[in-house]
């Protein structure tokens, strides 16, 4: 009796164990990492600062990729980085139609673990770098060494074509099962064993369905407020329109008395475009031919007309428009589109659209300036502004004084602006003249 209960006793320890450590087990830390569109300098110090952080807690990294490559950075020193991470690193090119070409390759060549999701796609290798389409010849070698360290059997065939997800996985770039979301990718490779510098290492990503102690604790981190407006500007597109309007917008100031809302918001997105400049690489005659051309059809505008300023602004403006970022890759280049409707929106905008405001302000300063002098009446409270009537007409009158109230004789005494600038008067006197 005694011996059968000594082994009752074992046996309940034995299979008590490995129960008691799976509930005291610290879950598994995964940090998800969104690299979506190129990989510029904001997206490339928001990427470098969260391996920083899943390096120091010893976190499973999850790539998710959508991007075609870097634009003006190092995407091989980047995937090196990758590569000798001292935490396993999983690549995953989703949801689809997610894409990763380019620099985006040469990281899920680099991590310890490549996936896809059904309807994405890998490939091309070139160019690495958007801003720069060239090739490397050392870079075959500089990936085999990669793939040799982490122990992947990948292929490297295919390099200069788009492949879609099934391709991938056959030759060995991802995992051998289509992937549908993170916490699918997590069940998924639950188990598998990946190569790191450090050594191999068991994935422990299962995510508990029952229970009440979470089996992997998951992170997903976003680009801030700041960095994601400093990111999205950082396009061809983007830095163009941006010119484009804001330049627009202090032109529009041109045919104003003052400094309003449009000349604010004119210089607030030129500042956005000239950041962009910083980050984007482009041509500095392509930009001084689109900033002239915009220049010289605002001169006609100061000049009230549609003459030969307007002319050579048009040709300067679409040669800048073309020239100004033709070096970079055609996946990044302005849609011919989009540069022909800056080109007939802009004609249409300065050489009608302001001159003829412009001319028309001018017909209506000449005759206020032809009020002067002449009496009308206040036709509601001007504290200091409000509506005048003068001459068989409303106008916007303002106050040189104390609030006038309505029914109130007053006098014109200048002009400011577009806003007759008028005074009470007095009852003893007899007026010049008298609103109909």
């Amino acid at each position: 009796m005694r011996r059968l209960a000594l082994w009752s006793m074992t046996l309940m320890l034995v299979t008590a164990v490995p129960a008691l450590s799976q509930e005291a087990r610290a879950p598994t830390k995964v940090e998800v990492i969104q690299v979506s569109g190129a990989i510029d300098r904001p997206l490339l110090a928001y990427i470098d600062e969260r391996l920083s952080i899943a390096e120091r807690d010893a976190a499973i990294v999850v790539l998710q990729l959508d991007t075609a490559g870097t634009l003006d950075e190092d995407g091989v020193a980047l995937a090196d980085r990758i590569a000798n991470l001292s935490v396993p690193v999983v690549s995953w090119v989703g949801p689809a139609p997610a894409k990763a070409a380019g620099a985006g390759l040469l990281l899920m060549y680099a991590s310890s673990l490549g996936a896809v999701a059904p309807g994405s796609q890998t490939g091309p290798l070139y160019p690495v770098d958007l801003a720069a389409p060239l090739e490397r010849p050392d870079l075959i070698t500089t990936i085999s060494g990669w793939l040799e360290a982490r122990g992947k059997a990948t292929r490297l065939e295919r390099l200069d074509e788009p492949l879609p997800g099934t391709d991938a996985i056959e030759l060995g770039v991802a995992f051998p099962e289509g992937v549908f979301s993170v916490p699918d990718l997590l069940n998924r490779i639950d188990g598998e064993t990946v190569g790191t510098p450090s050594g191999p290492v068991v994935l422990r990503t299962a995510i508990a369905t029952t229970g009440s102690r979470p089996t992997v604790d998951i992170r997903f981190a976003n680009l801030g407020p700041i960095e994601r407006v400093k990111h999205a500007v950082s396009t061809p597109s983007f830095v163009f329109v941006l010119l484009v309007l804001g330049l627009a917008g202090l032109a529009f100031e041109l045919t104003q008395p003052g400094f309003g809302f449009a000349g604010f918001s004119g210089v607030f997105l030129v500042g956005l475009g000239v950041y962009g400049l910083t980050v984007v690489p482009f041509s500095w005659l392509g930009l001084a031919l689109l900033v002239g051309g915009i220049g010289a059809m605002a001169l006609d505008v100061v000049l009230r007309r549609l003459g030969p300023w307007t002319a050579l602004g048009v040709v300067g403006f679409a040669a800048g428009s073309i020239l100004t970022f033709r070096g970079l890759d055609e996946a990044l280049r302005i849609s011919p589109w989009l540069t022909g409707g800056a080109i007939a929106a802009s004609v249409l905008y300065y050489g009608f659209g302001l001159t003829v405001a412009q001319q028309s302000r001018d017909r209506i300063v000449s005759t206020q300036r032809g009020l002067v002098g002449l009496v009308g009446e206040a036709r509601g409270r001007l504290a200091p502004d409000g509506p005048v009537y003068v001459k068989g007409a409303l106008w916007r009158g303002r106050s040189a004084g104390d609030p006038i109230e309505p029914g109130t004789a007053v006098r014109v005494r200048g002009v400011d602006g577009l806003i007759l600038r008028v005074e009470p008067e007095p009852a003893d006197e007899e007026p010049v003249a008298v609103g109909e």
